[in-house]
């Protein structure tokens, strides 16, 4: 190229490169859904299976609580389970000469365990008076109270039906407490399985807040989860492009770095409109009016970063 033909086409080169961007283009951010991995129960962590920048595929072992009291309470259950089931089985078989006197030991245990909650209730009554103690140890005592008048009317209909001839209602009777003897143990196995959790989803293991030793509160978030699939794009369009975007629309987003531009649709329009971006990644400096869009990539594609700036052109509508 001639010098003189050179130094003319700078000019129209730097002008289209100092252009301005498509109006169907808007920038944004990447913006993640975390997965926080948490147990109902507080407990000592006793071992911790991932570390931060893991990557663990769903089903994988997250940590373990200490399950001492659990496990104790699971054995337990399961003893009731198996006497209930014992019980039940010996009166299908018919009676036995000293079902009335082991009836009646039933009731005078239930008698003295309710006149022991009623003393109880009466002493912290006056001490909640007294302002003593708190008033949710009265209300713990008054349901105390509740079940144990409930065992005596249970174990007093055991001791009615005893003398009659038909026994079905015993057998009744015996078939709900076995019923509710495997609830207990469900129970008590649940308890177990929540003090040993692993993975819900795959995806990056972005934190690890607790460490092995450590004590950890009911709901603490101990390991937090990116899944690939909880990565969007986040981006703001003025209100006069609004009208122009629907959810489901295609769009195509392009990063720093990036080998190529990824495929998405848009999943979400807020329904509420912004006087700024929240970031820094807006076109201009000045208060505009602008809604916030997310758009989701297509699976099998690179994964983004939270805080990533993005561009993201929109797809004519089908």
């Amino acid at each position: 190229m001639k010098p003189f033909l050179f130094a003319a086409a700078v000019p129209l080169i730097l002008c289209v490169a100092c252009g301005h961007a498509p109006d169907d283009a808007f920038p944004g951010y990447a913006e993640g859904e975390y997965v926080r991995l948490s147990a109902p129960l507080a407990g000592t962590l006793t071992q911790v299976h991932l570390r931060r920048g893991d990557r663990v595929r769903a089903g994988a072992p997250a940590y373990v609580l200490e399950q001492a009291s659990e496990t104790a309470a699971r054995q337990e259950a399961q003893s009731r389970v198996g006497r209930a089931e014992a019980l039940l089985a010996d009166l299908r078989k018919g009676a036995r000469s000293d079902e009335v006197a082991a009836l009646a030991g039933a009731l005078r245990e239930a008698e003295a365990a309710l006149a022991l909650s009623q003393a109880n209730l009466e002493r912290e009554r006056k001490l909640v008076a007294d302002k003593f103690i708190a008033r949710a140890r009265l209300d713990q005592s008054a349901a105390a109270l509740a079940a144990d008048r409930a065992r005596v009317e249970q174990a007093r209909a055991r001791l009615r039906g005893a003398g009659a001839s038909a026994r079905s209602d015993q057998v009744a009777a015996a078939e709900k407490e076995v019923e509710a003897a495997r609830a207990q143990l469900a129970q008590a196995q649940w308890k177990v399985d929540q003090k040993a959790q692993a993975a819900p989803v795959g995806g990056m293991v972005s934190e690890v807040a607790y460490r092995a030793g450590e004590w950890v509160p009911a709901g603490a978030a101990i390991v937090t989860l990116l899944p690939p699939a909880n990565i969007k794009a986040r981006f703001f369009v003025p209100e006069t492009e609004l009208g122009k975007i629907r959810v489901g629309q295609g769009a195509v987003i392009a990063c720093d770095g990036c080998a190529g531009p990824l495929k998405g649709r848009i999943t979400f329009i807020s329904p509420e409109a912004e006087y700024t971006s929240p970031l820094i990644y807006s076109k201009e400096n000045r208060a505009a009016l602008v809604f916030m869009v997310e758009a989701s990539p297509e699976p099998g594609q690179a994964e983004l970063h939270p805080g990533q700036p993005l561009t993201v052109r929109t797809e004519p509508p089908p």
